[in-house]
């Protein structure tokens, strides 16, 4: 029976991508609690295959507007809103047979704060006598919220790994915790006790992640246990949207790579681990210590078939064919690209550079090495033009790389998240601040955002045809509009909706809009409906996008379709 138990909550959303929630930072936090002699265990209420659809929460009501169920086609969005993880009061009873003294319960992302605070809640129920403390991002900012709930005993703000082992050797020799650093909690009198968030001098000092604890059966790609790793902590921009840069209190720091390396080489031959995620906002920073490192790892790991990614995104500027071979050579199969926008007034707003050319330069050298790209822009910040976001898909609609539509959201923590309180844009619920929810109404409206989702869909399912995929495309948009919806249910109901079946009704679906502008939707009866979107964006982006159909098949574009008919 552990001493702690740590508990990454569930969550409540529209999709879950597993391998983005492997609770790495409760195993880092784990392994500082062992040096101090404590036994701890790990409760991944997320390391569950099951999911259910549960009922919209009242404040995403207006969704329903936007993302219509069920649609079948392959450039569909978000339909069903989801439990993810165990139930609450599953959580509750695994606690109290736990028997800890002390639980502490992640609470990352404000978006996901009241899952964290409904999992307390569920736990002090089930331990009354536990103490219960909570860490992450959300309570790091918005600390005297978090403390609001009497279920939570303390807020730990800023590096876990500091403060928890040092808050527990406290609670367990009766010492009053005020000087504990990063630790915030209500005071007997009244008030609240706050610290400044609590800071890894030297990341060198802190021992490999507790790896042991996560769940390698549940994080699995292609039948080998993926793994997270983290190699630096901070960034030093300071980008308007982001909580990270911002953070006058979080310098950017870097582990040494033999470090690096302990940790890796334990996920790859203990572990047995195949695919790597890099967490790091900004790996490739430091070009220098970017190159050692890919260098250690492709000397280490030599013919073991490593996958290695950086999904939180790659500044372009870093790059250059060097690093990229490098990361090639290394394992990375693809570059996630931060492209952000293309608007020179945005970025302005953004604290952003213009990244086109070294944006160009890193899809050039990525096509050299055979590296697929994803660029990554940001729609719907407060004052950012819808239009503006239509140029950007355009720009990435003429480039060799597939497009990543983010939907902005204000970030506790970060300049805009600032700007939108002082405008009076912040939404009335902490549940609405994340992407899927369409946070923002400002010059780019609800409507909009929907919009410029779903014709990133659009856009990254035109460039998957071939060059004769798209002739008949252009072909059918010639047909009557009733032709092609008939086509579409004769298609969806002489057989079980299936890849193939997909997509030839998703190219009918994408002559429809070649012909008119309008996005549609597709029931599982095959019935043809009209989903919610802006006409002006969609007959811009329909106008600027039909040179894709004019253009003459090349070598590139028969070579690669070939191999994905393979």
């Amino acid at each position: 029976m552990p001493d702690i138990l740590l508990i990454q909550p569930p969550i409540r959303d529209f999709y879950l991508t597993a391998k983005r929630t492997i609770p790495y930072g409760l195993a880092c936090i784990a392994s500082t609690l062992r040096l101090e002699g404590f036994s701890v265990g790990i409760l991944d209420a997320l390391a569950n295959p099951k999911s259910h659809r549960i009922a919209w929460p009242q404040e995403m009501s207006y969704l329903l507007d936007f993302y219509t169920a069920p649609d079948i086609s392959p450039i569909s969005i978000f339909q069903e809103f989801k439990h993810f993880g165990l139930e609450f009061d599953r959580i509750g009873e695994i606690s109290a047979n736990s028997g800890a003294f002390l639980i502490g319960i992640s609470s990352l992302f404000t978006a996901y704060s009241n899952e964290a605070i409904l999992t307390a809640e569920s736990v002090r129920r089930h331990c009354p006598e536990a103490v219960i403390v909570m860490g992450g991002h959300h309570p790091t900012e918005l600390p005297e919220d978090v403390l609001k709930n009497s279920c939570v005993d303390f807020v730990i703000r800023g590096e876990g790994e500091l403060s928890l082992p040092m808050l527990a050797k406290c609670l367990r020799e009766g010492r009053a915790p005020h000087k504990v650093p990063g630790v915030a909690f209500r005071k007997h009198g009244g008030g609240m006790h706050i610290n400044p968030p609590a800071i890894v001098a030297d990341l060198d000092d802190m021992p490999p992640a507790a790896l042991d604890l996560i769940d390698a059966k549940f994080y699995q790609r292609r039948k080998s246990p993926c793994a997270v790793a983290v190699a630096s902590r901070g960034c030093p921009m300071k980008c308007s949207y982001c909580s990270i840069g911002c953070a006058s209190w979080l310098p950017f720091r870097l582990k040494s790579i033999s470090q690096v390396m302990e940790h890796l080489e334990h996920a790859v031959f203990v572990a047995g681990t195949r695919f790597i995620d890099f967490e790091d906002e900004n790996i490739s920073f430091d070009r220098g210590w970017f190159i050692s490192l890919l260098g250690a790892i492709r000397k280490k790991f030599a013919g073991l078939g490593v996958e290695l990614r950086a999904m939180n995104g790659l500044f372009p500027p870093t790059l250059d064919d060097e690093v990229i071979g490098e990361m090639k050579a290394a394992g990375f199969t693809a570059l996630n690209l931060s492209l952000c926008t293309t608007s020179p007034e945005q970025l302005k707003l953004f604290r952003r550079a213009d990244v086109r050319t070294s944006f160009e330069s890193a899809l050039d050298s990525a096509q050299k090495h055979g590296l697929d790209c994803i660029g990554y822009i940001i729609a719907g910040a407060p004052g950012q033009s819808a239009q503006d976001s239509i140029a950007d898909l355009l720009y990435l609609a003429g480039k060799k790389v597939l497009a990543g539509v983010s939907v902005f959201y204000p970030s506790p923590g970060s300049a805009d998240f600032e700007l939108c309180r002082e405008r009076f844009l912040l939404p009335g619920h902490y549940g609405l601040m994340r992407s899927t929810a369409l946070p923002i109404c400002d010059t780019t409206t609800r409507e909009d955002s929907a919009t410029l989702l779903r014709l990133g869909r659009v856009l990254n399912f035109i460039k998957s045809l071939s060059p004769r995929e798209l002739s008949e495309v252009r072909a059918a948009s010639n047909l009557d509009q009733s032709e092609i919806t008939r086509h579409i249910k004769e298609i969806c109901t002489r057989t079980v909706p299936d890849q193939e079946s997909r997509r030839t009704a998703g190219k009918l679906i994408v002559a429809l809009f070649m012909k008119d502008a309008k996005i549609r939707g597709i029931t599982r009866l095959g019935d043809v409906f009209n989903q919610r979107v802006s006409i002006d964006l969609c007959t811009s982006f329909r106008n600027g996008v039909s040179r894709l159909f004019d253009k003459p098949p090349t070598h590139d574009d028969k070579r690669d379709r070939e191999n994905n008919d393979c």
